[in-house]
């Protein structure tokens, strides 16, 4: 049986993307972790995981710690073009993380987003950075 596909698009030096990468993990997985600001998707690819997640291009857009205000992005006469063309010069504006598997894509937001996705069970306990339990040791959701 070959391992399940999952992808995760990915900046280390955020909380949520490093929390979402321990779940995938937690579930007995070692997905492509793709570091995206070190080598950003395409246009293509942005537009096809924007396609898969079935959302506008401008809900992956990220404000915070971005030039989002100083390029004028919440503009909603901009075209998707200009919006690509601000991606492709400032990767920083990509929201994270992106997961992708065979279950679809999703913008994962807060990091328990990703479990919907996951296509094994995680496999222990799992509690965020800030201390926060999500699974039990019993691999189930904490409510």
């Amino acid at each position: 049986m070959t391992p399940p596909s999952v992808t995760i698009y990915h900046n280390p030096k955020c909380g949520t993307s490093r929390n979402t990468l321990g779940l995938i993990r937690n579930a007995g997985i070692e997905p492509q972790v793709i570091e995206y600001l070190k080598t950003p998707p395409s246009r293509a690819e942005i537009l096809a995981l924007v396609a898969k997640m079935g959302l506008p291009l401008r809900d992956i857009l990220r404000e915070k710690g971005t030039p989002f205000a100083e390029l004028g992005l919440g503009n909603p006469d901009l075209s998707d073009e200009a919006l690509l063309d601000a991606i492709d010069a400032h990767p920083i504006l990509l929201n994270r993380p992106i997961v992708v598997t065979e279950k679809g894509a999703k913008l994962c937001r807060p990091s328990e987003a990703v479990l919907d996705l996951l296509p094994t069970p995680q496999q222990g306990a799992f509690t965020k950075e800030d201390g926060e339990a999500v699974i039990d040791a019993h691999g189930k959701r904490v409510i």
